[in-house]
């Protein structure tokens, strides 16, 4: 493991301004948060010390923003080491470019330092639980890399198992099968597993059907992308007319869809990924915050593809609630759709974990649940005073470099403002090293 895992079987965060996520964003200031074995015990103000508990350590957060890992509902990790590789294409021009030609070059080496970059990367910057879209599976080995990285990073992540786009003969059950039989013994584990097929909008009609009994037979969530065509105007629709149209779906985008497509995914139990900054600067369509708030439907947030934009959450959170301003049609009415800096936070925090099914685990500051768990600095030039909206301050002025202590499982995988990564010089050479032989420059 390259990860130091610096574990004590009870930490105190004390006096810390925290915020709870769930049912909806609260604020409570000077607040203590105490964790066992991973897992938050309580959390109040003045919570009891004994002095003499030498198995206690005590972390002063008085300075700081104390809050839950955000939520990454949508990434293609893989991509880590063509960061920035497509900022001013389009969408066809990142196909074309990104899924077309570097993909196919990827060895299963690559996809790790790909995934253990991009992992890292999510951590540094405070996101603790990562939806990995990972839809460069050219072999069994491809598939090995990856998810060896997840865990080599200590990331909470759901491995999304997913065909090459231009590679037909990649489109294999058994090597799902394989994957969900040697990587994924438990589904109690840190790192699980979906399937990540191409589906309705973009297959033909009897892919769609194998690979949705596949995701069946195995017992797996589906994570798909989703748009009006160019194969079904309607995917949702497509879904359900063959039956495959069931809960703890996770549709990906969707900023084509009209109204109709969106109740339906509302009635089954699905939830939508969005990705703002992605889907404005490839123009997939008008935002989609406001619209899946109007629906009742659950959204995450993601990052998606930090070829073309940045891979924190807080741009993502600042990218969704401007854009929820937007007036589609010009008429000086947006249609209710505008977002509050609460609204925006629970997707990041609390809607994010439930998209991916992981709602009882993380997301918010609930008793028993997972220590994931984020502290900012409350008195970095950028957020200070906090006092005002400590929610709005998170939302529109904290950036990565506030980032100071990141838990996983109660872990510290961050302190003081440092990766606790012992290799992380290396693992930036072998992304140097990926990207010479790669090719990733511009053409």
């Amino acid at each position: 493991m390259g990860n130091e895992r610096h574990h004590t079987p009870r930490l105190l965060l004390r006096g810390g301004l925290v915020i709870d996520t769930a049912p909806h964003p609260v604020v409570h200031p000077h607040t203590d948060v105490l964790v066992e074995e991973g897992r938050i015990a309580a959390v109040g103000p003045g919570l009891p010390v004994d002095d003499s508990d030498t198995g206690l350590e005590v972390i002063d957060a008085r300075t700081m923003v104390v809050l839950p890992g955000f939520v990454d509902a949508h990434r293609h990790l893989w991509q880590g080491v063509l960061r920035s590789a497509a900022v001013d294409a389009s969408l066809d021009g990142y196909f074309s470019r990104v899924l077309g030609d570097l993909a196919g070059r990827f060895t299963p080496a690559d996809v790790h330092t790909g995934n253990l970059l991009g992992a890292l990367d999510c951590l540094d910057s405070g996101i603790t639980t990562v939806q990995d879209f990972s839809h460069v599976q050219y072999s069994p080995e491809h598939t090995a890399a990856a998810v060896e990285a997840l865990l080599e990073a200590g990331i909470r992540a759901v491995f999304g198992y997913g065909y090459p786009v231009f590679e037909e003969s990649a489109r294999q059950a058994d090597w799902v099968r394989k994957a969900r039989t040697a990587h994924f013994p438990s589904r109690e584990a840190r790192v699980t597993m979906a399937l990540a097929p191409v589906g309705p909008s973009f297959a033909p009609p009897e892919a769609v059907r194998e690979d949705w009994l596949l995701a069946r037979e195995l017992g797996l969530p589906v994570a798909v992308h989703v748009s009006a065509g160019p194969v079904a105007m309607r995917p949702i629709t497509a879904l359900r007319e063959q039956g495959l149209l069931t809960a703890g779906t996770l549709y990906v985008h969707g900023n084509s869809l009209p109204d109709s497509e969106l109740r339906l995914i509302a009635e089954s139990g699905g939830a939508v990924a969005i990705t703002p900054a992605i889907e404005a600067s490839m123009q997939f369509g008008a935002p989609m915050a406001g619209r899946l708030r109007r629906a009742g439907i659950t959204t995450g947030l993601g990052a998606d593809a930090v070829t073309s934009a940045p891979g924190d959450m807080f741009s993502q959170m600042r990218a969704a609630l401007m854009s929820s301003h937007f007036d589609g049609d010009g008429d000086g009415d947006n249609g209710g759709f505008a977002l509050k800096a609460a609204d925006v936070l629970r997707m990041a925090t609390a809607e994010g974990a439930a998209a991916l099914g992981l709602g009882e685990e993380v997301g918010s500051l609930g008793v028993g649940k997972r220590a994931d768990l984020v502290l900012l600095r409350a008195d970095a030039l950028n957020l200070a005073p906090v006092a005002h909206d400590p929610i709005g301050a998170v939302v529109t002025a904290a950036h990565p470099g506030n980032v100071d202590t990141v838990l996983v499982d109660g872990r510290a995988v961050k302190r003081d403002g440092r990766l606790l990564y012992e290799n992380l010089g290396g693992v930036l050479a072998e992304a140097q090293r990926a990207t010479e032989r790669l090719g990733a420059s511009s053409p």
